[in-house]
């Protein structure tokens, strides 16, 4: 039996959903009374669903499977979503379906001519072509206006407009072209893997939406209720107890679902009150659920979704990512806790009562096994099973241990609902994937992004620190206006290759990048994920974001150490290649410094940041503290040296500092 305080946590109240619609636009949708059209979109969507584990293992033609992974979303995605705000949502407008046929149509396009395209016209456009293609861009760039909202269609547009004026004579030189005519344009969008079938939705049909079916099956059996429950049986009676829980389940929960704002929602609606309750400010509250979701996403093992495109853009295997992702994901969370841990002691903040708890004999009774597929997961992994193998194995897997408990237990209406869920939460993906094909489309036919390289190369003057800084500017600025997945891409793309001139490893810069691009989520001004925790707690949207950023410090500062030293992503680099895909594990000794320095750096650091340890800590010692982290942050053995003398330094004078009890 699990405490009061884990009860209901997961139920969204009316005023939790206004702030999830707000902050997320994928949540805004169409909320229908029973009948055909309801009926109707829970067939085509599980239908959808099937369809995926269908070609993992009897796979279509590369065009069509993909081809067929954009249309039925985009058809989904005009039936879910409205078309604006003053639009109904109790019904589906009779244009709707209008939509629906214009999508499908350009998918039946394909499948109808896929052997003429291929073979008699070599990919080379005719004029029906040509028409399909422009009807298929419009209801892409359309579906994903509605999900994602107007930034990236209004992104892609521009790229999109660039190869028709490309050649004319007010261009700078720079960006002068060959002339390219609608055949040229169109026809590399459209009948090739290159433009909105391109690798991005590759990875959305082969490995992402197959990964989010898996989280809506753990949805179901009460994953998200276990991970809770969880944390408040470890967490809860600890100083700060409720920050803590809120670090701890936000993060499990945002590597499963990826969702940064959604996750702030869900979770804290729960655990903010909690933080509240005890002490905690309510901006600081905000802030620590908002920087766990976001954390979420660089978290193994599944790392949201942008993990398999990156992936499938650099070649370098899910397994290799995902070791190299863990290292500084836990100094990340390590970062947060500390800060948590560290402001509770100096105000004082106790735990929540045991008896308000649940027992973590009690939990693991209950759902433990519910953790069973995700050790499953690590396990096919590990063992180079096929990404999309591992995925629908573990779907399996976890409808057949959730049998083992009455509290987990799936039904046909569950397992039902899951398949439904699953292609309803893997269309915000599709949407991105397909839209931001379009900049890949126009940048492959254009040589628009070695444009980019050489422009980010010059302007960083031959200095890989300044490049470094505007390739990270570049990648918040995207990730302010665009969710994670298309910032990412984007940046991947234009950015990423300009640290290759410097001999960055294309998997470091790719890192670099996918960081940078999921922090914009707590990075003022534009800070939805922190917007989304205020909203909850009541709190200064900026002062919130501004908050959420001193809490994620650790994660600006550790892309810049591993560009530095990649041993800190547990690669070895010595006589590597920039374009490698694989690679050694460094020296035991290396890993091991690595990790212990690592760690107690960015605990030095997150003191020194909170003004406190054992005792508060004075101005002048902070800095010297935060000097002295920093440098065994650094991965190297004589900064880690220095940074040893001094956080040892200063934690013997915060020993000294603590008075002893009057007697």
């Amino acid at each position: 039996m699990t405490g009061q305080v884990s009860q209901n946590a997961a139920t969204l109240g009316s005023k939790e959903q206004q702030i999830l619609e707000k902050y997320d636009r994928e949540s805004v949708t169409r909320q229908l009374k029973c009948g055909w059209n309801k009926q109707f979109i829970s067939l085509l969507a599980v239908f959808y669903s099937l369809f995926h584990l269908y070609i993992t293992f009897y796979p279509m033609p590369t065009l069509l499977q993909r081809a067929i992974h954009v249309a039925v979303g985009c058809a989904l995605i005009f039936l879910i979503y409205p078309a604006g705000k003053n639009s109904r949502r109790d019904q589906v407008a009779w244009y709707e379906w209008l939509w629906l046929v214009a999508a499908l149509a350009g998918a039946g396009y394909l499948i109808y001519q896929y052997q003429a395209i291929m073979t008699v016209r070599g990919g080379i456009p005719n004029t029906e072509d040509i028409i399909f293609a422009i009807l298929t861009v419009i209801v892409v760039l359309e579906a994903a206006r509605r999900i994602t909202g107007w930034v990236l269609v209004i992104f892609a547009l521009i790229f999109l407009l660039y190869p028709f004026i490309s050649s004319m004579g007010f261009m700078p030189d720079r960006l002068l072209t060959r002339p390219y005519d609608i055949g040229d344009i169109f026809g590399q969008l459209y009948l090739k893997t290159e433009g909105l079938y391109s690798s991005a939705t590759g990875a959305s049909v082969t490995f992402i939406f197959l990964f989010i079916l898996f989280g809506a099956f753990l949805g179901k059996s009460g994953m998200g209720q276990l991970f809770n429950d969880l944390a408040l049986a470890i967490a809860g009676d600890k100083q700060g107890g409720p920050a803590k829980v809120a670090v701890i389940s936000s993060g499990f929960m945002g590597s499963i679902n990826g969702a940064a704002v959604a996750n702030v929602v869900s979770t804290g609606a729960f655990t903010i009150p909690l933080m509240k309750k005890i002490g905690y400010h309510k901006n600081f509250a905000g802030a620590v659920e908002a920087s766990a979701s976001v954390g979420g996403q660089i978290l193994p093992p599944i790392m949201g979704a942008s993990a398999f495109i990156m992936a499938e853009t650099t070649g370098v295997s899910y397994g290799t990512i995902a070791l190299a992702a863990l290292f500084p994901a836990l100094l990340y969370y390590i970062g947060v806790i500390a800060q948590v841990h560290f402001r509770a002691g100096k105000r004082n903040l106790k735990g929540l009562s045991k008896d308000q708890l649940p027992r973590l004999k009690a939990v693991m009774k209950a759902r433990g096994h519910m953790l069973l597929p995700i050790f499953a997961l690590v396990y096919f992994l590990i063992q180079s099973v096929p990404i999309g193998y591992a995925a629908t194995y573990t779907i399996g897997i976890t409808v057949l241990v959730s049998q083992l408990r009455q509290e987990t237990r799936m039904g046909l209406k569950d397992i039902w609902a899951a398949l439904e869920d699953g292609a309803k939460q893997a269309l915000p993906v599709m949407a991105a994937c397909a839209v931001v094909g379009i900049v890949i489309g126009v940048v492959n036919l254009t040589s628009f992004g070695t444009v980019m390289t050489s422009s980010i190369v010059t302007l960083g003057a031959g200095s890989l620190l300044l490049t470094l800084i505007l390739t990270m500017l570049a990648s918040m600025v995207l990730g302010m206006g665009l969710p994670s997945i298309p910032a990412y891409i984007i940046t991947a793309t234009m950015a990423a290759p300009a640290l290759a001139v410097f001999d960055v490893p294309v998997l470091v810069a790719h890192m670099f990048v996918f960081y940078f691009g999921i922090f914009a989520n707590i990075t003022p001004p534009v800070a939805l994920a922190a917007f989304a925790g205020a909203g909850i707690a009541g709190g200064d949207p900026m002062k919130t974001g501004w908050q959420s950023l001193r809490l994620a410090l650790a994660g600006f500062i550790v892309p810049f150490m591993f560009v530095y030293n990649p041993n800190m992503l547990m690669i070895d680099v010595t006589d590597v290649a920039v374009t490698a895909r694989t690679f050694p594990l460094p020296d035991i000794w290396v890993i091991v410094s690595v990790v212990a320095t690592g760690i107690i750096g960015v605990l030095g650091l997150s003191a020194a940041v909170e003004g406190y340890f054992k005792n508060p800590i004075v101005s002048w010692q902070r800095i010297i503290l935060a000097v002295g982290s920093l440098m065994l942050i650094v991965p190297e053995p004589i900064t880690d040296l220095i940074g040893v003398v001094i956080v040892g330094l200063m934690v013997w004078l915060n020993y000294r500092s603590i008075q002893p009890p009057s007697s």
